[in-house]
């Protein structure tokens, strides 16, 4: 079986009748359409599926910044919760339980006896309820001369818990001595809902 003899000779003759421009058009097509058609079915879906996962990648980048600020965040309220509990122990150990008051106040008069003054009124007054403590203000009188109120003041203000001198009077005596009244105020921690948590007396 004899094949048909192809030649490219009838398609050189007509590209040769063409033409100047028209020839440079069909070279510049035939070298242009190989490389557009690469570019379209082999770099174009490349260069998509690179665009997509950079920015898959800032976006996690953009997560990972958010979760590490989010930790610094904890790490600073934690820190800052620490700082807070403690000074709340601290102020808590100031704080005398319910059945420390009878021996709080008993060192306010020893410390009064140490100091050389005479007591004439040592008057508990209604407790006074707070957030977790309440206060327990004491009417008190006392005789002597300025070193021993000053020696008074400065004994309690050692003391090892918190127990604030406030309203203080003062009036000479004839003998040349002084009497000093004040409000001794010293404070008891109150656990939440103890019965002691509800004095009678709320400000």
């Amino acid at each position: 079986m004899n094949l048909p003899q192809l030649s490219i000779e009838p398609f050189i003759e007509k590209v040769e009748s063409l033409q100047r421009g028209q020839r440079i058009a069909i070279c510049a097509v035939s070298y242009l359409l190989p490389i557009m058609l690469m570019a379209y079915f082999v770099y174009y879906p490349t260069y998509t599926e690179t665009q997509n996962v950079r920015a898959e990648a800032e976006q996690v980048e953009k997560e990972l910044e958010n979760a590490r600020n989010m930790a610094r965040q904890i790490d600073k309220f934690k820190k800052e919760l620490a700082i807070v509990e403690q000074e709340f122990v601290t102020a808590k150990s100031a704080l005398p339980e319910k059945e420390e008051i009878p021996s709080l106040l008993k060192g306010i008069t020893t410390s009064g006896y140490m100091a050389g003054m005479t007591f004439l009124l040592f008057e508990p007054k209604p407790e006074i309820s707070k957030d977790f403590y309440v206060e327990i203000p004491v009417s008190i009188t006392v005789s002597g001369d300025y070193h021993h109120v000053a020696l008074f003041f400065d004994y309690v203000s050692s003391l090892s818990r918190i127990v604030n001198i406030r309203e203080i009077k003062m009036s000479p005596q004839k003998d040349r001595g002084l009497i000093a009244s004040c409000i001794a105020e010293t404070y008891k921690f109150v656990k939440e809902g103890s019965a002691s948590a509800k004095p009678a007396t709320k400000q």
